[in-house]
């Protein structure tokens, strides 16, 4: 059974080395490209029955995790790998929570990219080694919101706090 993809990059020539990856393995259909995330949105349109998006993150006019994010909520059977060369670790949570069903690097090698296609199709959720190692660091202890303490943050006199204590 082929699989039936879209590819969307903003950058033609990172398409055609993604389509030149691909074209090894007959498995593999692709049924449209997009330059950014409005292109892809409307392309669904009349391509609803795609199995998997590779999506870029960084593109003009509406980027990679805000597309993922409104395709995960109007056709959530469709998967998303992100293919990016971000691997910031805030790029790495805003793509998982958007809905990314995987994130993997610009530089992964044809047959790692056909096998992560098929994983994923098959409910898998694939990862760059070093995405892996990230996303489990992030688990392990996720980003840190820095809270002051309430004396950092207010200092009233003794009268003050009298006031206070008199209107409680």
């Amino acid at each position: 059974m082929k699989t039936k993809i879209a590819v969307i990059d903003d950058n033609n020539f990172l398409i055609k080395s993604v389509k030149e990856k691909l074209s090894f393995f007959d498995e593999i259909t692709i049924a449209f490209t997009a330059n950014n995330g409005i292109e892809c949105l409307e392309k669904l349109v009349n391509n609803r029955i795609i199995d998997l998006i590779l999506m870029d993150i960084e593109m003009p006019k509406l980027n990679g995790i805000e597309t993922t994010s409104l395709i995960k909520q109007k056709y959530p059977q469709i998967k998303i790998i992100v293919l990016t060369v971000f691997d910031d670790d805030e790029n790495i949570f805003n793509a998982i929570q958007a809905g990314a069903d995987g994130y993997l690097l610009k530089d992964t090698d044809p047959k790692a990219l056909y096998d992560a296609i098929i994983q994923t199709r098959e409910g898998g959720a694939v990862m760059t080694p070093s995405i892996a190692l990230k996303t489990l660091n992030l688990l392990r202890s996720p980003l840190e919101v820095k809270i002051e303490s309430e004396e950092d943050n207010i200092n009233l006199t003794s009268r003050e706090t009298e006031v206070l204590e008199q209107l409680a």
